[in-house]
C-alpha cells in the first residue's frame, strides 16, 4: 500500500547504506591501526627470543608474519579509502541530488583539505614500510651476517626477503602519487 508510513523511501535506503559503510570503515580502521601494534608486539617478543636463544635463524620467523600483517593493513586500508571514494563519488551526490541540495556529507570532502594532510600520508607510508618491510629485511641481514646459517635457510631467507620487497612496492605503489584526491578516510 502506497503512502503508509511503513514505506521506506530512497533517502532513507541511501542513509542506512551511508550508516551502514561508515560503520564498516570505523571497524576497518581500528582493525587496521591495531595491526601496527600487533606488528611490533611480534617483533619485540621474536628479537627477545632470538636474542635469548642466541639463534640468529629465529629472526627468520619475522618475514612471513610481517608480510602476513602487512598485506592485511593493506586490504584494510584500500578498503578504507574505496568506501571514502563510493561515499564522495557515488552516494554523497546520488543523495544530494534526491534532496535537491547542492552535497551532501560535506566532512567526506571538507577534511581532505587539510594543507598537512600530504605530509600526513607520507609519513604513514614511512612508518608502513619500516613496520612491514625494514624491519623484517634488518632481521635478514643480521641472520645473513650472523655467520650461523644454512643452505635451505639462506634459499629460504632469500624468498623471505623477496616476498619483503614485493609488500614494499605494493604499499608505495598504493601510496602514490600523495594527492589530495587520492583515497582515504
Amino acid at each position: 500500500m502506497a503512502g503508509t508510513e511503513s514505506d521506506v523511501t530512497v533517502g532513507q535506503l541511501l542513509l542506512a547504506e551511508y550508516q551502514s559503510l561508515k560503520d564498516e570503515q570505523k571497524a576497518r580502521i581500528g582493525f587496521r591501526d591495531n595491526l601496527l601494534y600487533v606488528t611490533l608486539a611480534v617483533v619485540a617478543a621474536v628479537i627477545a627470543a632470538a636474542a635469548q636463544a642466541k639463534q640468529t635463524s629465529m629472526l627468520l620467523a619475522l618475514p612471513p608474519v610481517c608480510v602476513v600483517l602487512g598485506w592485511t593493513y593493506l586490504v584494510n586500508d584500500e578498503k578504507i579509502s574505496a568506501i571514502g571514494r563510493y561515499v564522495r563519488g557515488e552516494l554523497g551526490p546520488r543523495l544530494a541530488r534526491l534532496a535537491g541540495s547542492e552535497g551532501a556529507f560535506g566532512w567526506e570532502q571538507f577534511h581532505r583539505g587539510d594543507p598537512r594532510r600530504v605530509s600526513r600520508k607520507v609519513v604513514q607510508l614511512v612508518v608502513d614500510l619500516l613496520a612491514f618491510c625494514l624491519v623484517p629485511l634488518g632481521a635478514l641481514v643480521v641472520y645473513w651476517a650472523g655467520g650461523d646459517t644454512s643452505p635451505g635457510l639462506v634459499i629460504l631467507s632469500v624468498a623471505e626477503a623477496v616476498t619483503v620487497a614485493v609488500l614494499g612496492w605494493y604499499r608505495v605503489i598504493y601510496a602514490l602519487p600523495f594527492r589530495p584526491t587520492d583515497g582515504g578516510e
